[in-house]
């Protein structure tokens, strides 16, 4: 009798040379901030040190297929090469399959409460009619079977005790503002906090693109200024020579939000450092010496408002400095919102799981 052969398992065993190195090159695409060139230097050394491509198959092959496939575009005049929609779209897929795991789209928007009233998900279940009910709530085959069974076929008709009305779910919908902090400071003492904290951001706008499609998700960076950004320029973002201008941030999340005409809305923000920057007039005024009252002042007067509106703020706080956590917890006593202490490794867990807890209740 034949028995059973063990062998070791090697990744991406089965996978094509192709397959492998270009989830390789989506990965490097994310350090680089979306530089074709850089990424692929960074490849062809991996190439040399692990031998990733073969004699049947190099990585001039692998560039040719790059651009045959659709993943990168070479401009003919100046030589410059960019990835196309496509790889941006599989930066994000990859992201969310690496933090999010992998979850399987949907048409419908899947925050199901357990609150029957006039919603866009039928529910099995019926009750007699009653005054205030809509025409459109009407089950009308019950209905007609009631009335047959109370008055007969022969004298057919339709009386009020006879209507049943097929109740529909409501499900919520929520409307997301992601902060992120890209001041100089997210690069700081060689420790890389914005790639975890863009990664974040890219898993889950493809999260509640793919599997919440009715909710909405807008991205603000913020440094001496705040200032939104596409889902298609995430790949791309960098941090720069800025100091960290909350107030900014929440400003325009809360104008953001305040364009939104559902009831349920929340404001995700990471950063890993103090508040250090203020905007008055046309000056900044800036302090990076220990948490300056002026300006924490102004932090903890929008967390109130944001309570008064109705708009939590989850706190993602990639530090560890006791007095930048005491501030935290005093911004989030104001607004009775959360904090996280993540660090940068468990960071995605975080988020998606505050995400998802938050789609099994309604807020009103």
């Amino acid at each position: 009798m034949k028995g059973y052969l063990f062998t070791g398992y090697k990744p991406g065993e089965g996978k094509s040379v192709f397959d492998q190195l270009l989830e390789l090159f989506i990965q490097l695409l994310t350090y680089t901030n979306g530089d074709v060139a850089e990424a692929l230097q960074w490849l062809n050394q991996l190439d040399r040190e692990y031998e990733l491509t073969n004699e049947e198959y190099g990585m001039g092959d692998f560039i040719d297929d790059l651009k045959t496939k659709g993943y990168i575009d070479e401009d003919p005049g100046s030589g410059t090469i960019k990835i196309t929609p496509k790889t941006e779209q599989g930066i994000r897929k990859k992201s969310l399959e690496e933090i999010f795991g992998k979850l399987k789209k949907t048409r419908q928007g899947n925050h199901t409460t357990f609150k029957p009233g006039q919603g866009d998900e039928i529910n099995p279940e019926t009750r007699p009619f009653r005054f205030g009910d809509q025409l459109e709530q009407i089950d009308f085959t019950e209905s007609i079977r009631n009335a047959q069974i109370n008055h007969g076929i022969e004298a057919f008709n339709i009386q009020e005790d006879d209507l049943q009305i097929r109740e529909t779910d409501f499900k919520a919908q929520t409307s997301t503002v992601l902060m992120i902090d890209i001041s100089h400071s997210m690069i700081l003492y060689g420790e890389d906090r914005i790639t975890p904290a863009k990664k974040v951001a890219m898993a889950l706008s493809e999260l509640i693109t793919t599997r919440y499609p009715k909710d909405t998700l807008d991205i603000v960076v913020f440094g001496n200024d705040a200032w939104p950004v596409e889902i298609k320029d995430l790949p791309y973002l960098q941090v720069g020579p800025y100091h960290t201008n909350t107030v900014a941030g929440l400003e325009l999340a809360m104008d953001m939000l305040r364009k939104r005409r559902n009831p349920n809305k929340q404001i995700f923000m990471i950063t890993d450092g103090k508040p250090t920057c203020l905007k008055v007039g046309k000056r900044y005024y800036k302090n990076s010496f220990g948490l300056d009252r002026k300006i924490t002042t102004r932090c903890l007067n929008l967390a109130a408002q944001c309570k008064k509106l109705k708009i939590p703020i989850t706190t993602f706080m990639i530090a560890s400095d006791p007095y930048l956590q005491r501030f935290v917890n005093e911004f989030t006593e104001t607004n009775q919102g959360k904090a996280f202490f993540a660090s940068l490794d468990h960071l995605g867990t975080f988020i998606f799981k505050d995400f998802e807890s938050g789609k099994r209740k309604t807020l009103y």
